[in-house]
Parts: C-alpha cells; sequence; structure tokens
C-alpha cells in the first residue's frame, strides 16, 4: 500500500480542528508540489509554538498524504487527545528508557508500508531567541539512512505570533488575525551518504544537512537572512552558568577584600552606665 488511508479518527480531527483554524487563521502555504504523491517518505519540520502542530497537519493533510507524528509517549495515555493520537496512527516515543528504539523500529516499518512520517527534529520548541532552528537530533537522519525515502524539509511561521513560545501564560493572541505560513522544499540530497555506516559522526552530519534543508526554507518564509551558525542551546546554558559562577565568585571576592575595612571602620561599642562604674571601680582599686 503506498499511500495511507486517512480513515476515520484523521476525519474526525480534521472535522473537529479545520473549522477554526479556517475562521481564526489565514493561510500561505507554499511547495505542496514536492510532497510526494506516492511511497514512504519523511518529512523534517520546525517547531516554534505549541501551536504549529496544528498548522503544520492542517498543511499536510490537504495534500493527501496525512502525517504519522513521533510524540511523548504520555500523550496517549488518558482521555480525549490519547484516544485521537492512537486513532490516527501517531508514534508514541518513550524517552530515556529502553523502550526509545521502539519509535525509530515503527517510523521505519510506516515509511516502508508507504506512509510519511513527520519528525521535528529539535526534539523540542527551540530555544533560539529569534526562533530560528537550533542544532537537531539525530532521529529523523538515522531513519533516513535506514530507510533512503526522500526527506522533505518544512519550514512554518506564524503559528509561534498566535501562541508565542515560552510564554508565561499559553493564551492565544488571535487579534489581529494571524497568518500561518507553511513552505515544503524540495528533498534532502543525502545520497553522498547512503553508503556510509551510520556512526554518531555521520549521523551528526547528516542531521546538520536536514536543519539546513528547513533554515532554507524558513529564510524564504520569513525574508530575512538566516545566522550563519544553528543555535546551540546546550553551549548556551553552559555558558550562562559558567558566567553566573564567575559572577558570584566575582562578588565573593569583593566581599573579602572588603571585610577588613569595614571591620576598621566599624565604631566602638558604646559604654553603658554600669560598663563605667566597672572600669572606673578598677582604676580605683589600681591605685590602691
Amino acid at each position: 500500500m503506498s499511500r495511507r488511508r486517512i480513515g476515520f479518527w484523521y476525519r474526525l480531527a480534521a472535522v473537529i480542528c479545520k473549522p477554526p483554524l479556517l475562521v481564526l487563521f489565514k493561510r500561505d502555504w507554499q511547495g505542496m508540489e514536492h510532497i510526494p504523491a506516492d511511497g514512504g517518505f519523511i518529512t523534517a519540520v520546525n517547531h516554534n509554538s505549541y501551536l504549529d502542530p496544528l498548522s503544520y497537519a492542517h498543511y499536510q493533510y490537504n495534500t493527501g498524504r496525512v502525517p504519522r507524528f513521533l510524540a511523548k509517549a504520555g500523550l496517549f495515555k488518558s482521555g480525549f487527545v490519547g484516544l485521537m493520537m492512537r486513532g490516527t496512527g501517531q508514534i508514541p516515543v518513550y524517552r530515556e528508557t529502553t523502550d526509545a528504539a521502539t519509535a525509530f523500529r515503527a517510523a521505519v516499518s510506516a515509511i516502508e508500508k508507504g506512509e510519511c512520517v513527520a519528525f521535528y527534529p529539535e526534539g523540542t520548541l527551540t530555544r533560539d531567541p529569534e526562533l530560528w532552528p537550533m542544532q537537531g537530533k539525530t532521529g529523523a537522519a538515522r531513519v533516513a539512512l535506514l530507510t533512503k525515502a526522500p526527506v522533505i524539509p518544512v519550514a512554518q511561521w506564524g503559528a509561534n505570533d498566535a501562541m508565542p513560545p515560552y510564554a508565561k501564560e499559553k493564551k492565544l493572541r488571535l487579534l489581529p488575525r494571524k497568518t500561518l505560513r507553511v513552505q515544503a522544499g524540495p528533498p534532502v540530497d543525502l545520497s553522498a551518504f547512503h553508503d556510509q555506516e551510520p556512526t554518531a559522526e555521520v549521523l551528526r552530519a547528516v542531521t546538520e544537512v536536514i536543519m539546513a534543508a528547513i533554515t532554507e526554507q524558513l529564510a524564504v518564509v520569513r525574508g530575512e537572512p538566516a545566522p550563519a551558525e544553528p543555535y546551540d542551546w546546550r553551549k548556551a546554558i553552559a555558558r550562562e552558568r559558567r558566567t553566573a559562577r564567575e559572577a558570584a565568585k566575582t562578588a565573593r571576592g569583593a566581599a573579602a577584600a572588603n571585610a577588613p575595612a569595614e571591620r576598621a571602620a566599624a565604631p566602638e561599642p558604646a559604654v553603658g552606665p554600669q560598663q563605667a562604674r566597672s572600669t572606673q571601680q578598677a582604676q580605683e582599686d589600681e591605685s590602691k
């Protein structure tokens, strides 16, 4: 089967989600011709808002090739969301457990059956201060090398205006009406890596190529040049911690340097009446 049947649950999700998306947002969709009509493939998508999975899913649903997302296992556990996740065939990811590889096996199996698997290579919302794609994780690269399936870079922008990432309150900012922009690019050329062993170095190199392709599409969508290097949030955190430690060390050094001067400048303690009488008595005793 080269195309996955949309099925009841995906159609139900569309019935629920599409009307408000159509009413509340404008759309600027580009590059649908790059979505393969048949066969399994991977989409690699940037992530800058809690709302953008709906924006991207709406875009791809309209191509007729519904995606299977890799999503946190907790979303599958209970309630209506869990029911929809299971019903639409999304793939649970069990992070930091022995079952973590299960998601990749499921992704490979889905692609071999002719389906689309959508990856957010960053693994979380971007930490880049300007919301450019940051360094990606190697999951999409690993599946791409195992399956040799086309990897379609997808950039999106606009959902972050309606729901900014890491805002103190996760509230929709609907007015003025926002435009959800989604653009797919041509398949990423990974042919140079197909005959190589998937070592850590190779997977990192493939990931960098994929992230560069996403960033290139986003630069077109945003109409501005992308940064020369992707944001590395681990290094940024390490710098912040190092700066904080140095500031604390400097503060402690300054406090230690000021301590003798503060003690020298401290006034002599006041002598109370009782203490004055005791001192006078001691002097009289010495004179006898």
